[in-house]
């Protein structure tokens, strides 16, 4: 008997979709009638477009499963898909490089992320929304220090880096009070949901109940009649 393994099939350019989704695609590229390929290739990105119903959200679904559709036929199938058709030498290139940030922080315990901030701020119009997000990169910046230093951080020292990084060229709205030190320090705790609360307590009465139980003093047998 002779077996048929995967292993011994040809290679699938995605084999995401499956054998038989393949198969498809083979037999839509035998199909000599032009109007009755482009029908093939319709139902074929249907059965794809099922087989991933998670990506339906994605602007780009149909797109990607006409290309798909492209690269499993080795770009053989000649259809007339609603997006063009991809070079065959995409394929081959290889991803841009991400370029990573250059230059040093100034205070590195606060991160870029509070520099850029800082730097938007500086474009920004004086206002009730500007004094706004100057109170949220303040908090973000002690945050982050309280975070690095694992102790106490004074507000003026917060407020006195925030002016340094900005070339004194904020003004911080007088009065403003940033986050305690002790709420940023007090460790998170889980509360239990109301169901396993519940199931909890009835557990410990019914511990309760089998204690009081074994507790109770034992009838005296009655003795029958001599």
């Amino acid at each position: 008997m002779d077996f048929d393994y995967n292993t011994q099939r040809a290679k699938m350019a995605l084999p995401e979709y499956g054998r038989n989704v393949q198969k498809m695609v083979d037999h839509a590229k035998t199909i000599k009638d032009r109007q009755e390929r482009n029908r093939a290739a319709q139902t074929i990105i249907q059965v794809m477009g099922n087989l991933n119903p998670h990506l339906r959200d994605q602007g780009d679904f149909k797109h990607k499963l006409w290309d798909h559709l492209a690269i499993m036929s080795d770009f053989e199938l000649d259809i007339d898909s609603p997006y063009p058709t991809p070079e065959p030498s995409t394929l081959k290139e290889k991803p841009a490089r991400v370029p990573y940030m250059q230059g040093t922080i100034k205070y590195p315990h606060y991160g870029r992320i509070a520099q850029s901030m800082i730097i938007e701020l500086m474009a920004m119009e004086d206002g009730s929304e500007k004094d706004l997000m100057i109170v949220m990169v303040l908090n973000h910046m002690k945050r982050s220090s309280v975070t690095w230093n694992k102790s106490a951080v004074s507000d003026e020292v917060i407020i006195n880096d925030f002016r340094d990084l900005s070339f004194n060229k904020i003004e911080v709205p007088p009065g403003i009070k940033l986050i305690g030190t002790k709420d940023l320090l007090q460790p998170t705790v889980k509360k239990r949901p109301q169901q396993q609360t519940a199931a909890r307590q009835q557990h410990q009465q019914q511990l309760k109940k089998k204690r009081q139980q074994t507790k109770q003093p034992q009838k005296k047998r009655t003795q029958g009649n001599n």
